[in-house]
């Protein structure tokens, strides 16, 4: 399967959810970027004040939520046969159209600390490691930590 260079993105919304808990279950398999997130999440987060999200066709989401001048990427995930053809750098586009018309003057997002692909794809968009939380992510029995980042937006 190939993605389009400009992946169509579709507004999430809450009868999408579940299409989106489907991509979210085969982004999140390799335990990289947390725990899938089912479709009452997904649905109950749409219907939460401030917060968007956007699905590349079957390729990708995301959802970020903008509160009190910041902003926040809550999850973002590609499915793995669709990886690094351009799909995360359009949903993060999303974002950065959109986020600063909802008041936000900053986006921050966690990544965990052994997720270097995701790591070197947020420092070319401009995210600077700004914290780190430990035991944020859970894989089985294991605690991983994350990395704080945000850009300006």
């Amino acid at each position: 399967m190939t993605m389009e260079p400009m992946a169509e993105l579709i507004p999430m919304t809450r009868e999408l959810a579940a299409r989106a808990a489907v991509i979210h279950a085969a982004a999140m398999a390799d335990g990289l970027g947390g725990e899938a997130w089912g479709a009452p999440s997904l649905r109950s987060l749409l219907g939460t004040p401030g917060t968007v999200g956007w699905l590349a066709n079957d390729a990708g989401l995301v959802m970020a939520r903008a509160m009190a001048g910041e902003s926040e990427i809550l999850t973002i995930g590609v499915h793995p046969e669709y990886r690094r053809q351009g799909v995360a750098k359009a949903l993060l586009a999303a974002c950065y159209a959109v986020l600063p018309a909802m008041g936000a003057e900053r986006l921050t997002l966690e990544v965990a600390i052994d997720n270097l692909p995701a790591q070197t794809l947020y420092r070319a968009e401009g995210f600077k490691r700004v914290g780190r939380r430990p035991d944020y992510y859970r894989r089985g029995s294991a605690r991983i930590d994350a990395l704080v980042m945000a850009r300006w937006l």
